[in-house]
Parts: structure tokens; C-alpha cells; sequence
């Protein structure tokens, strides 16, 4: 029987901008006792690696056009954050009790463009989803493997809502060295009924696992390691595989 671990990596410092971020997971991993294995996973919050990146707004800097006075005056939003997420979106998607729902430039769909105020240091400052959370999830795992010579696989997570269920999980925005999906199509279950539609979302439910180590609020933990999890490596995965088009959803 296979033991899936998940592990809170404790002790990270306050991220901030030009910070290493694999050096620090490497580091903070060992020092708590749970160095880094092979085939390890490495689930690391958007908002630590966008602070990492520099991409962290602040709302005093940012003039709001016209049309964002009139959502902001619509949802009680504060005009200079209503303009951020607009210039992060691709489309609105709905508007509606004070929510504003947008299609990323990523393509994904959540609220507010991904565009955060919690966990970031500064009372006016927000940040955006990191600009190609693919692109900053090989170079985590990259500089991981320089640091610590194991290979592992990263996944940058985010908090979005879903449709027609209340509360919110973790979703995976940034993949390197997994496969987001687990295409199980063809295969037969118990009673030898063969599969046709059952594609899993690896790096979403992974994604949700380390959340419940990692937190949302005051923890102060933004990065978990799940040990023993079997995977299918992939060298050229990307969250782009987990985005349903809009002619197939039936919620669009």
C-alpha cells in the first residue's frame, strides 16, 4: 500500500522581490528535517512566486479609467483594484453581488483575475497571477535540482471558486515535470466497464491536498511537499492542458 505525505515547509522568510525561491524551499525543507526527495512534489502558492517575480502592484499608482469607476461603483470595489483587474483580464465574464468574474489572460476563469490583496505585504498592495506560471514553475524545479540534485515536479497553485458549490479549493495554474491529467479513457473499472470520459485532474487535486497544510489565512505557510505520490513525468507539461474550451463547457 502506498503512503502519500504531505509536508508543511515551515520557516520560509517574508518574499520579496529577486528572492530565490528554490534555494529557500531547499534550504527551509532541510533545516525542518525533510530534505527534498526524488520524485517529490513541490506545491508552491501564486502569490510568494509573483512577490518573487516583482509583480506586485501598488493601488495608489494606478489611475483608473472610466469604465472601472463604473464596475467599481457597481460592486462597492475600490476603482484602482477594479482597473488591475481589468488590465489582467481577457474578458469579463460576469459581474454580480459585488463579485467580479473575468477570464484571465492565462485563460483561466476565477474571480478578480487572480489578482490578490491577501498575503501581500503592504496595505495597497495587490498581486497579479505571475505572468507564465508554466515558465515559473520550471525554473523553481530547475533551481531545485541545481541546489539539491533530486528530481522533483513544482506545481504553482491559486484559490478559485467553482461553480454551483460553495466554498473555494486550490487549483493548479503552473506545472513543470507532471502531467496535469490523468487520461484513464479506455481503461475498465471493477466490473469491466470501459472508461469513456474519465480524464483526472492530477495537479488540481494535488493542488487542494497541499492546501490543507498550507492555509489561507495567518499560517504562514505558502509552500507543502506531497511525498509518495506516483506521477507521470512529463518534460513538456503545461496547466494549458487543464483549460476546458468555451464551446465544450456547458457553464459558459
Amino acid at each position: 500500500m502506498h503512503t502519500i505525505k504531505i509536508i508543511p515547509v515551515i520557516g520560509l522568510p517574508i518574499i520579496k522581490n529577486g528572492d530565490d525561491l528554490g534555494r529557500l524551499i531547499c534550504e527551509a525543507a532541510a533545516k525542518q528535517g525533510t530534505p527534498i526527495e526524488n520524485g517529490d512534489i513541490i506545491v508552491v502558492t501564486h502569490v510568494i512566486v509573483s512577490r518573487s517575480e516583482g509583480n506586485v502592484i501598488n493601488l495608489d499608482e494606478v489611475i483608473p479609467s472610466e469604465f472601472a469607476k463604473n464596475i467599481a461603483e457597481e460592486t462597492g470595489k475600490d476603482p484602482a483594484l477594479v482597473e488591475v483587474i481589468l488590465r489582467e483580464s481577457k474578458s469579463i465574464v460576469r459581474i454580480g453581488g459585488g463579485h467580479i468574474i473575468a477570464e484571465t489572460k492565462h485563460g483561466f476563469i476565477c474571480a478578480n483575475a487572480g489578482v490578490d490583496r491577501s498575503n501581500v505585504p503592504g496595505e495597497r498592495n495587490v498581486a497579479p497571477l505571475p505572468k507564465d506560471p508554466d515558465l515559473s514553475a520550471r525554473r523553481i524545479r530547475q533551481r531545485i535540482k541545481e541546489i539539491s540534485g533530486r528530481e522533483v515536479a513544482v506545481i504553482i497553485s491559486d484559490t478559485h471558486g467553482r461553480p454551483l458549490r460553495n466554498g473555494e479549493i486550490n487549483v493548479a495554474i503552473g506545472v513543470a515535470g507532471i502531467k496535469p491529467i490523468r487520461d484513464r479513457r479506455g481503461e475498465k473499472d471493477l466490473f469491466g466497464y470501459m472508461l469513456k470520459v474519465k480524464q483526472t485532474a492530477i495537479a488540481d487535486e494535488l493542488s487542494s491536498a497541499a492546501e490543507l497544510v498550507i492555509g489561507q489565512a495567518d499560517e504562514g505557510i505558502p509552500v507543502a511537499i506531497i511525498r509518495g505520490y506516483q506521477y507521470e513525468r512529463s518534460e513538456d507539461a503545461t496547466s494549458k492542458d487543464l483549460i476546458r474550451p468555451k464551446e465544450k463547457d456547458l457553464f459558459i
